[in-house]
């Protein structure tokens, strides 16, 4: 196979109008994946978690209707009598525990939007390199198939040359067992394929076939522009990043709500009571309403050190988020350095691969010419197919290496485009 047509074959194949390409899979997964729905439902419990940290704010309303049954009259008491009470509650401070347990479950509530969009990115991603496994393995079995093709036709020559005394049996034999082995590693090639498209039907969560895909995304080079800003954009935009923040406003909200402990609780409280001495109220023959209202200041003199407790643990939390953040960042940023180090050694090596395929292609022409002149034993002659086959299948290789390191790098800005609405 000639270089020319190699790239051609990496860079095109004939695809239907409505074929897919790598934004349109990331959208159908992102609609199809039970996993991102499950994540919706996190975000969903977290919205309820809000109305929950929000009711104390409001005042308890409660009935209650008790009818008693005695052995016998006492004397405060008939021995058929009954009850009904109506009481309003109302706390209007809590030591600011309150507000902060509120704080507290919007700022989860937030970390639930930030799970979800490191979700959305790492679907992307997943997509993306699914989608660029098939087109690797394609192209490494129209390289296989070019390997078998020309063995093939090697073995056919030989068995016309061996025809007129050219060569002996032994050489057709090899040529004949090379050509064998050369359509079982076709088989082999042709095997991962079906098993790359499987695997990016389930990442996609629908079934797709090679058909139907649009290769035009690895029509060209990734080109990464602004390298020197990718650190602090990653910095500013990245979920987990943005989530261990929240966790320490959270871990922050927890020593206000400790220090809630300190402070003096205020309610204050109105109550409607009717006693009757009868089962069913309001029918006795005596009947007492008594309407109450009361104002109740409640303050914790000593509780076994636990409030101290509480408040040396929500400061240990601050501390530990702290320290996870920045191990976070640290690992994030190494990991960026080393993806764009991986992905300008592949870059470079692209320009090396292809001048290896035009090296190997002549060594086989020349090798050939001299084979059939008798110059070059059968063994060179194999070699040299050999040589050719590994620098094409490198070159696939490099290629695949340069989209992934691009595809990982954009995953670690969270680049991947979506609409967030």
């Amino acid at each position: 196979m000639k270089l020319a047509s190699l790239i051609v074959l990496l860079i095109t194949v004939p695809v239907p109008a409505t074929a897919l390409n790598l934004t349109q899979m990331q959208e159908m997964a992102l609609a199809n994946r039970a996993v991102v729905k499950e994540f919706a439902t996190e975000i969903d419990k977290s919205r309820q978690d809000v109305r929950i940290a929000r009711s104390p704010f409001y005042p308890t309303v409660d009935l209650s209707y008790n009818a008693y049954a005695l052995d016998d009259d006492s004397e405060t008491e008939r021995r058929e009598n009954s009850a009904f009470l109506g009481l309003i509650n109302w706390n209007l401070f809590d030591g600011f525990a309150d507000t902060a347990a509120l704080d507290a479950a919007r700022q989860r509530q937030d970390i639930e939007d930030l799970r979800m969009q490191a979700l959305v990115q790492d679907i992307q991603l997943a997509v993306a390199l699914r989608y660029l496994d098939v087109y690797n393995q394609r192209a490494q079995t129209e390289v296989a198939e070019d390997t078998l093709t020309t063995l093939t036709s090697l073995y056919e020559d030989s068995e016309n040359r061996f025809e007129v005394g050219l060569v002996d049996k032994n050489t057709v034999l090899r040529f004949r067992v090379d050509a064998a082995n050369a359509r079982l590693a076709l088989q082999a090639r042709q095997a991962d394929l079906r098993k790359a498209i499987n695997l990016l039907s389930r990442t996609i969560g629908a079934t797709i076939s090679l058909a139907e895909l649009d290769f035009n995304d690895f029509s060209g080079e990734p080109a990464i522009t602004g390298k020197s800003d990718y650190e602090s954009r990653m910095l500013a935009s990245r979920s987990e990043i943005k989530a261990l923040e929240k966790l320490g406003t959270i871990a922050e909200l927890s020593i206000k709500e400790a220090r809630g402990a300190y402070y003096p609780e205020l309610d204050v409280a109105a109550g409607y009571r009717t006693y009757s001495d009868a089962y069913l109220n309001g029918v006795g023959e005596f009947t007492n309403e008594e309407l109450r209202a009361e104002l109740i200041i409640t303050y914790n003199l000593f509780s076994g050190f636990s409030n101290e407790a509480e408040l040396a643990k929500a400061k240990i939390e601050v501390r530990t988020v702290n320290y996870q953040l920045i191990e976070l960042q640290d690992d994030l940023t190494t990991e960026l350095r080393n993806l764009f180090v991986d992905y300008e050694v592949s870059l470079a090596n692209v320009a090396v691969a292809r001048e290896d395929i035009g090296a190997a292609e002549e060594n086989l022409r020349i090798t050939e010419l001299k084979y059939k002149e008798g110059l070059q034993s059968q063994l060179d002659l194999l070699d040299a197919v050999s040589n050719l086959s590994r620098a094409q299948s490198n070159y696939v290789a490099v290629i695949r290496t340069v989209f992934a390191n691009y595809y990982r790098i954009t995953r670690m800005v969270e680049d991947f485009p979506h609409d967030r609405s």
